[in-house]
């Protein structure tokens, strides 16, 4: 059976082979869609999402080195933003996309912040979600703790119940969603045993950097001439609510909703956000 996404490979700068979906109709006049995953997270997470845009409009989903069906960086050092942003700008340009609407989860919006500043004309738009620039100290150590070592699963029933268990806040869903965010969290290894689909090494920097995060206020600042959405769990332990409200009086035209009982992060789906997104991803 057909997919309904082109699979396509990218050479990065330094010969790193990247992974990305290609879905929608390349001709379309309507501004494409890049989305861009959390920090551990690859292009699975946005099948829902591409599909549902995708006969309006071309939508890109990469996965960054180092994770899904990206080359892992021999150097860790390179799981960095700037490399990722480079790799980015890289993927616009070998599609020869100037102007993108970006859909950014997590370490995803801080990277579309990074290439609205980057590349002033490139986006039209951003959907921050569940990010801002004060990110809270508790929700950032809980995620260093899950994705810096691999915690091996022998089967798929059991690696849902180890993500059940380990994340409670993330969603309320039901058991088909929770194997489908199995099946993007886990890969099956030759050695018979499920595996995070994710290179562990890329926590190093942040846990070298022992917890500091740079200031992100400046890149924050640097889209308040540009259409944004923000999307929060209300129970999240990353984006607290007075830190979106400080987004909310630093750029007044800012839109935002929160998801009701859901934590970091709601996954785009939920009634309360799918009319808001529409609305918001159709002005482009």
């Amino acid at each position: 059976m057909a997919l309904p996404y082109r699979e396509r490979y990218l050479t990065a700068q330094d010969g790193l082979r990247l992974y990305y979906r290609d879905y929608g109709d390349r001709r379309s006049a309507r501004t494409p869609v890049l989305c861009l995953t959390g920090l551990t997270r690859n292009s699975r997470d946005f099948a829902d999402l591409a599909l549902r845009l995708a006969p309006q409009r071309r939508v890109l989903c990469p996965d960054y080195r180092g994770r899904g069906r990206s080359q892992y960086d021999p150097n860790w050092r390179n799981y960095d933003p700037m490399v990722y942003l480079n790799d980015i700008g890289h993927l616009l340009s070998a599609n020869d996309l100037h102007r993108v609407v970006v859909i950014g989860t997590s370490l995803g919006g801080l990277l579309g912040m990074g290439l609205a500043v980057l590349r002033p004309t490139a986006v039209v738009g951003i959907v921050l979600n569940d990010i801002g620039p004060d990110i809270e100290s508790t929700g950032l150590g809980r995620i260093l703790d899950f994705i810096g070592k691999d915690h091996p699963q022998p089967d798929w029933p059991t690696a849902v119940a180890a993500l059940r268990a380990s994340l409670p806040r993330l969603a309320s869903k039901d058991g088909d969603w929770w194997e489908r965010f199995a099946r993007a969290t886990y890969r099956e290894s030759e050695d018979g045993i499920l595996h995070y689909d994710w290179d562990v090494a890329l926590a190093r920097p942040l846990l070298r950097a022992n917890g500091r995060v740079q200031d992100l206020w400046p890149p924050f600042r640097g889209v308040r001439d540009l259409p944004t959405l923000v999307v929060r769990g209300a129970i999240s332990d990353v984006l607290s609510e007075a830190g979106l409200r400080r987004m909310a009086e630093a750029k007044p035209d800012l839109i935002h909703v929160t998801v009701p009982a859901v934590g970091h992060v709601p996954s785009l789906d939920e009634p309360e956000v799918q009319g808001v997104l529409d609305d918001f991803i159709g002005r482009f």
